[in-house]
C-alpha cells in the first residue's frame, strides 16, 4: 500500500476513522468473497480455528468477514480488538485470562467467550487511519511464531487493499456514469443549440433579405444615384446588412458543429485541392503562394475537414503583412496514432498571449483587418468534435504557425459505448 497525505490530517482521529468507514461502504454488507478469503488464510496460517475481520465505530464493533463463527455485531466497550485500536503493530497474547488488557472481557470471562489465545494486525488506511483489525484466536492458549506474525500482518494489509480497489472501483464507476450523462446533455444540447441557432437564423434572414433588397432598389432610384451622399449611405447600409447576413451564416455552422457528424475516409489533399480552388481569385489578387506536402486520408467529415481548411488558408492570406505578399505552407505528420496537419504563414503573426484566446467565440486580436472572430471558434469546434485538438506554435520570424492534430482511426468501440451517432 502507498501512503496518501489528506486535509483530513487535521480532523479529530475518531471523525477521520468514521469518515474512512462510511467511505469504504462496507458496513451492514455481505462479505465479499475477497474478504471472505484472506480471513480463512489467516485462520489457516495460524492454525486456529477462528478469525475475524472487525471493523470498529463510535460505538460499535462490525465483523464484516469471519471464520469458524458467524459475524456478529457487538459493543465498542466488549470489543477485544477496540482495546487495541490504536496499537499500530501486531498484538499477539498467548493468554488473554492472564493479560490485563483483556483479562476482564466479557468474551473472556464466559459471558461472552471464553477467548484465551487472542493475536490481531492493525487495518490501516493509505492515510494512516486505522478502522480495525484483523483477529485471529482460540479457547486454548497457545503461540505464534515468526513467520505466521508477519504472514497476519500482511493479511491485514490485503484487506485493506481489497477495501480500497471497491472504493476506488466504486469512485470509477460513479465519474463513467457522471461522463456518460454529461456527454448525454453535451450531445442534447448541441442538438437544441442548432434547432435554436436554425430557428434564430431564419427568423433574421427574412426581414434582413428585405432590407437588403430594399436597400439594393434604392440605390438603383434617380434621386439616390445622383446624390453622392445619398448613395453612399445607402451602400454602407447595403454592405452592413450583407455582413450581418455572413454573421448569421457563420453563427449557424458554429452551432451545428458536433451535432452530426459523417465520418467516412476522407482524402485531404482532395479538400484542400478544393479549398485553393475555391480561394483562387482571393489567392491571385493577394499574389500568394501556397505550397503543400502529401496529406493523408482521415476518417472524418470532409465538408467540415473544408471549412477548417478554408478558414485557416484564408485566415493565413487576410492576415499579411503590409506590403508582402502572403507565403502559406501546408504539411502533415504522423504522431504516434494522430496526423498533425500545419499551415504556416509569413503574416502578421499572434502573440503569445493571444494564441488561446482567438479560439474563443466572438475574440479577436487585430481589428484592421474585417472579421466576425466566428471563424476559429468553429474550428475548434469541428476539431474537438472530430477527437482531436487545435493549438498555435511559435515559428522562427513573423508569422503563425496553426496546427490541428486528428485521430488517424476511428477510436475502438467497446461495450461501455453506446451506438456510433457517425
Amino acid at each position: 500500500m502507498t501512503n496518501r497525505t489528506s486535509s483530513a490530517d487535521v480532523l479529530d482521529p475518531a471523525q477521520r476513522r468514521e469518515d474512512a468507514l462510511a467511505g469504504y461502504d462496507v458496513l451492514g454488507n455481505a462479505p465479499e468473497r475477497e474478504l471472505q478469503a484472506l480471513v480463512d488464510i489467516a485462520a489457516q496460517v495460524c492454525a486456529v480455528p477462528r478469525a475475524a475481520i472487525n471493523l470498529i465505530t463510535a460505538t460499535h464493533q462490525q465483523q464484516i468477514a469471519t471464520t469458524g463463527f458467524a459475524a456478529a455485531i457487538c459493543a465498542r466497550d466488549d470489543s477485544m480488538c477496540a482495546a487495541v485500536l490504536e496499537h499500530t503493530d501486531r498484538v499477539v497474547v498467548p493468554d488473554a485470562s492472564l493479560d490485563a488488557r483483556f483479562r476482564e472481557n466479557p468474551f473472556v470471562t464466559g459471558i461472552l467467550g471464553t477467548v484465551r489465545f487472542y493475536a490481531s494486525a492493525p487495518l490501516t488506511t493509505p492515510d494512516g487511519v486505522i478502522i480495525g483489525r484483523l483477529c485471529v484466536f482460540d479457547s486454548q492458549p497457545r503461540a505464534l511464531d515468526e513467520a505466521q506474525e508477519e504472514a497476519l500482518v500482511a493479511i491485514a494489509e490485503r484487506v485493506v487493499d481489497v477495501l480500497e480497489l471497491r472504493l476506488r472501483t466504486r469512485e470509477l464507476e460513479d465519474s463513467l456514469a457522471a461522463l456518460t450523462e454529461t456527454r448525454d446533455e453535451l450531445h442534447r444540447s448541441n442538438e437544441a443549440l442548432s434547432v435554436f441557432a436554425g430557428q434564430v437564423s431564419h427568423d433574421l434572414r427574412t426581414p434582413l433579405t428585405a432590407i437588403m433588397a430594399s436597400t439594393e432598389m434604392l440605390g438603383q432610384q434617380p434621386a439616390v444615384a445622383e446624390d453622392e451622399w445619398s448613395e453612399r449611405l445607402v451602400a454602407t447600409a447595403f454592405r452592413s446588412a450583407t455582413r450581418m447576413a455572413g454573421m448569421i451564416e457563420q453563427i449557424l455552422a458554429h452551432a451545428r458543429v458536433g451535432a452530426e457528424l459523417h465520418r467516412s475516409d476522407t482524402d485531404l489533399d482532395d479538400v484542400l485541392s478544393s479549398v485553393l480552388e475555391d480561394l483562387d481569385p482571393t489567392l491571385t489578387a493577394r499574389s500568394a503562394t501556397v505550397t503543400t506536402g502529401a496529406l493523408p486520408t482521415l476518417p472524418a467529415d470532409g465538408q467540415q475537414l473544408y471549412s477548417v481548411l478554408l478558414n485557416l488558408v484564408s485566415n493565413a492570406v487576410k492576415y499579411a503583412r503590409p506590403g508582402v505578399a502572403p507565403v502559406v505552407e501546408i504539411s502533415a505528420v504522423r504522431i504516434d496514432g494522430s496526423w498533425r496537419l500545419s499551415v504556416r504563414d509569413n503574416g502578421i503573426g499572434i502573440s503569445a498571449a493571444d494564441r488561446e484566446r482567438v479560439f474563443g467565440l466572438f475574440n479577436r486580436v487585430e481589428t484592421s483587418v474585417d472579421g466576425s472572430g466566428i471563424g476559429l471558434a468553429t474550428v475548434k469546434r469541428i476539431i474537438e468534435a472530430h477527437g482531436g485538438s487545435i493549438g498555435i506554435s511559435s515559428v522562427d520570424g513573423p508569422g503563425t504557425d496553426v496546427w490541428f492534430e486528428l485521430p488517424a482511426e476511428l477510436p475502438r468501440q467497446d461495450e461501455h459505448d453506446g451506438p456510433r451517432r457517425d
